[in-house]
């Protein structure tokens, strides 16, 4: 990617990085103790729950226009963020259009997705297109609507749709070029376009990477529907239990948390001094491909080692849901996901999205003044470096504090009674790697 994420290491912290993490992985764990102790059956009833929103709100959610704005709003910033990319300038210094996306939209997304909702169904340009390209289409070419999207597949397209797009950012170094994000969003349109065409709507459902990106976040909004599909207000954890088991659910989930990993990783010494020796363009792509895989590939093992390192527990479980145990606990890490990106990019989002309206001023270099004059810089006194620390570690531990309340919910759930408190032990145990891991790499490295 173009620029640091994050500004600098944290050896500024308030207190030392050793005490953070173990202070941190200590929370944790006493939050499971008192889980233990003291939540003994399960309480989050998934969709079924809620407290319905007054009727004119109600009326208001639902109603046409609002939404029909949203579709308009979303399908002028993709044509925006188009025209800027092929008449702008031609690096990210010059051209507001890298930022928009992989910052405004990549970083915004979640924490757009946590507190309204799953947003970018509502604006999501590429729905749009599709549905106007099937209304236009005479009757004879129209895609059959009764072509079902095959639930075998899942969310595996959106998993692979999420993996390229990290290994775009992540391992492609130059990634910021707006010729590169050009031929990568139209390139995705099309195919997302094409499969949107064949099955409907349902394919962005399951097959577009960021809007499952924003639906799962959006699990863990306060406002949600219930059975009748009526908006409630509800508690978040009753949101994060609605999520169904999927195929492809603990992938997406995984190329997610292991991708944020990979990008603190890539931060330390160890991995800039290995990219410093790859200086030609395949062998730094090559080794950034290897180091975002393993990192996905650990993320997948210590999840699948800790949900199945109980055979008997195991076979119980299956023979009473039908299911798997890890697409039963996956929801257990969307916490851990949003904690990890809230502490890994807070202070690029703060400082570096200021790039974003600041280029917008004069996209095209023709010596605009949109929003004020061109030439200013980021502030980077906005916030301060202690801010960052609290904000970096107190999403970590919440995340993960969040994360162990979901699974222990789950297991009152799934488990044998005899077996509750064995069976849990390997992923809270991994979870207090993850959050050790997690501060880190993020608040230790740079």
């Amino acid at each position: 990617m173009f620029l640091a994420h994050g500004v600098g290491g944290r050896s500024d912290l308030p207190a030392p990085l050793w005490l953070a993490m173990y202070a941190a992985g200590a929370v944790v764990l006493a939050s499971f103790v008192i889980l233990v102790t003291f939540w003994s059956s399960p309480r989050f009833t998934g969709i079924s729950a809620g407290r319905p929103v007054p009727a004119g709100a109600q009326r208001l959610l639902d109603s046409g226009p609002p939404r029909i704005v949203l579709r308009v709003v979303g399908l002028l910033l993709y044509v925006a963020t188009l025209v800027v990319l092929i008449f702008g300038g031609d690096s990210a210094a010059t051209n507001p259009a890298p930022t928009w996306v992989y910052v405004w939209l990549w970083v915004g997304l979640p924490a757009l997705s946590v507190f309204f909702g799953p947003v970018w169904r509502l604006v999501n340009p590429l729905r749009t297109v599709t549905s106007g390209i099937r209304a236009a289409l005479p009757g004879a070419l129209r895609p059959s609507p009764d072509r079902q999207y095959p639930e075998r597949l899942g969310y595996w397209p959106a998993a692979a749709a999420l993996l390229v797009f990290v290994w775009l950012e992540l391992a492609y170094r130059d990634a910021s070029r707006p010729g590169t994000l050009l031929a990568f969003i139209l390139l995705y349109s099309v195919v997302q376009i094409f499969f949107g065409l064949r099955y409907g709507n349902e394919w962005f459902a399951r097959g577009d990477g960021f809007e499952v990106y924003s639906d799962l976040l959006g699990r863990f909004c306060v406002l949600g529907r219930r059975v009748g599909n009526d908006f409630v207000l509800r508690n978040p954890f009753n949101g994060l239990a609605s999520l169904r088991p999927r195929p492809g659910l603990v992938a997406v989930v995984c190329v997610l948390l292991g991708s944020t990993a990979f990008d603190g990783f890539a931060r330390t010494r160890f991995w800039t001094g290995l990219a410093d020796r790859a200086t030609e363009q395949p062998a730094n792509a090559l080794l950034g491909t290897a180091g975002l895989v393993g990192s996905i590939g650990l993320v997948f093992g210590l999840f699948l080692s800790a949900t199945v390192g109980s055979a008997g527990v195991r076979g119980a479980v299956l023979k009473r849901t039908g299911l798997a145990l890890p697409p039963l606990f996956a929801h257990s890490l969307l916490p851990i996901v949003f904690g990890y990106t809230v502490a890994h990019y807070f202070s690029y989002f703060v400082f570096q999205g200021q790039a974003g309206y600041l280029l917008a001023t004069d996209p095209f270099g023709l010596g605009w003044s949109l929003f004020g004059p061109a030439g200013r810089g980021i502030d980077y006194l906005v916030v301060s470096t202690t801010l960052i620390g609290f904000v970096q570690v107190g999403a970590i531990v919440v995340g993960h504090v969040a994360g162990v309340i979901a699974a222990h919910d789950r297991a009152m759930e799934v488990f044998p009674r005899k077996e509750q408190l064995r069976a849990q032990i390997p992923l809270v145990t991994t979870m207090i790697i993850f959050t050790l891991g997690g501060i880190g790499l993020v608040v230790g490295s740079g």
